[in-house]
C-alpha cells in the first residue's frame, strides 16, 4: 500500500452556522458543496484548501466535547501553511481572533502560531 496524500480532514462542530462562517469568512476557505442529511439532522460542508486538500465540516446533534487541554491522545491539531506568519496573525487579529504568540520551530527554524476554531479545535499556521 502506498499512501499518496491526505484526502480530507473531518471536523465536527457544535454550531454549524458559526463554524461555517469561521471557516469560510475568517479563514477564507472555498465551499465545494453543502449537503443536508435529513436522516441525521446533519449538515456536511465540503471546503477547499489551496486548491488541493479538503475539509469536511459536520454538524451532529449532541456531539460530545473534544478534550484539548491538557493534551489528549489522538489527532492533536490541523496545520495550514502560510507565506508570512506575521501577515496571517495580523489578519486574524483584525478579525478579532485570539492568536498565541509566534514561536520558532527549533528543528526547522520556521515560525508558527496557534489559534482555535469556535469549538476550541487547535489550528496551527506554519510559515512556508
Amino acid at each position: 500500500m502506498e499512501l499518496t496524500r491526505i484526502h480530507h480532514v473531518a471536523i465536527i462542530c457544535s454550531n454549524y452556522e458559526q463554524s461555517k462562517r469561521f471557516y469560510t469568512e475568517v479563514l477564507g476557505l472555498e465551499v465545494l458543496g453543502e449537503t443536508y442529511r435529513a436522516d441525521r439532522d446533519s449538515y456536511k460542508l465540503d471546503l477547499q484548501v489551496g486548491g488541493i486538500y479538503q475539509i469536511e465540516l459536520f454538524s451532529f446533534r449532541d456531539a460530545p466535547e473534544r478534550p484539548s487541554y491538557p493534551e489528549a491522545r489522538g489527532l492533536r491539531h490541523i496545520a495550514f501553511e502560510v507565506e508570512s506568519i506575521a501577515e496571517a496573525v495580523r489578519e486574524l487579529e483584525r478579525k478579532e481572533i485570539e492568536v498565541e504568540p509566534v514561536r520558532i520551530d527549533p528543528v526547522t527554524g520556521k515560525a508558527f502560531a496557534f489559534f482555535a476554531d469556535p469549538d476550541g479545535l487547535p489550528i496551527e499556521l506554519y510559515e512556508k
